[in-house]
């Protein structure tokens, strides 16, 4: 029997949720990956994976055996990289998951650049709000906002962003101009629901040292924030946008920011930024891919948001 082709089929089953799914992942017939497991099974004298024609769950036994393994294939790519190639450019797939926002404004631009520095590169990028299995979906490397942060993965800050309360001219000739964060029980609110829980994403306000949180009056939601966007930009009411995104409409002038000074020149109260954190499976993933994109990522955002080290 081949014990490692045998374990690899185990890990990917697991890790795909069904037979079915880690055959297409592994490019083989279902019936070649039942028996595989079946003589792995056999080898081990345990039963692995409790599986009808309908479900399929890790038995205890199965459960311990897959936690021990799971690092297997993985560590003998990187030791077999380590020797053959310690100095070599890095090469293979590299496949990035990000919110859609920061995704689709901030990294795409950024990816042809990084892709020319390191050619030999295979770069996907995959722009969602939902939960993104790091396993399942083969995925290297997440950029994720707080909410989005889970227990099991390992998160390093790369970047802290401004948001800025905001609204058309149309819309505030209309509704009036909200002087303080209080006030904006009293206007119609544009805001973003998490795709995930169905939460909003509170608006949190930083006065004094002390943060508080605004409350909403009549609320139009969505899960995208480019169709907010849209909505503020056509006189939807108020929102509270990423400095990258709102930049271009503020400079046009076709948003007004809001809560910047008071009559006295003092701010009325500093809107709470958002941080970014770049996230892994676990330490065995800073592969050398890895590595060179998350420096290439806090050279590229230093400057602008405060990138911390």
């Amino acid at each position: 029997m081949d014990l490692l082709n045998a374990i690899r089929c185990f890990i990917k089953v697991v890790e795909a949720g069904s037979i079915a799914a880690g055959a297409r992942n592994l490019g083989l017939t279902p019936a070649a990956v039942s028996q595989n497991l079946a003589r792995l099974e056999g080898h081990l004298q345990v039963r692995l994976i409790s599986r009808t024609t309908r479900s399929m769950v890790l038995t205890p036994a199965g459960a311990l055996y897959y936690d021990r393994v799971r690092h297997i294939e993985r560590d003998l790519a990187l030791a077999e990289q380590a020797v053959t190639t310690p100095d070599s450019e890095p090469q293979g797939r590299l496949c990035i998951a990000s919110t859609s926002a920061f995704g689709r404004h901030v990294l795409a631009p950024l990816i042809p650049a990084f892709s020319a520095r390191y050619p030999l590169l295979s770069i996907e990028l995959i722009t969602t709000d939902r939960r993104v299995n790091h396993a399942r979906e083969d995925v290297d490397v997440s950029l994720r906002i707080t909410p989005q942060l889970e227990d099991h993965l390992l998160a390093r800050h790369i970047a802290r962003i401004p948001f800025i309360c905001c609204a058309s001219p149309g819309y505030l000739a209309n509704a009036g101009l909200p002087t303080t964060p209080q006030a904006l029980r009293e206007h119609r609110c544009l805001v973003f629901r998490y795709p995930v829980d169905g939460r909003f994403l509170r608006w949190g306000f930083m006065r004094d040292g002390l943060r508080f949180e605004a409350e909403f009056g009549t609320v139009l939601i969505s899960d995208d924030i480019d169709a907010l966007t849209q909505m503020a930009l056509n006189d939807g009411g108020i929102t509270r946008l990423a400095e990258f995104i709102v930049r271009p409409h503020l400079a046009s002038g076709a948003l007004v920011p809001l809560f910047e000074y008071s009559d006295h020149g003092q701010a009325y109260a500093q809107t709470e930024p958002m941080d970014i954190y770049l996230c892994l499976a676990d330490r065995f993933a800073m592969t050398a891919k890895v590595r060179v994109f998350m420096d290439y990522l806090r050279d590229a955002l230093g400057d602008n948001w405060q990138v911390q080290a």
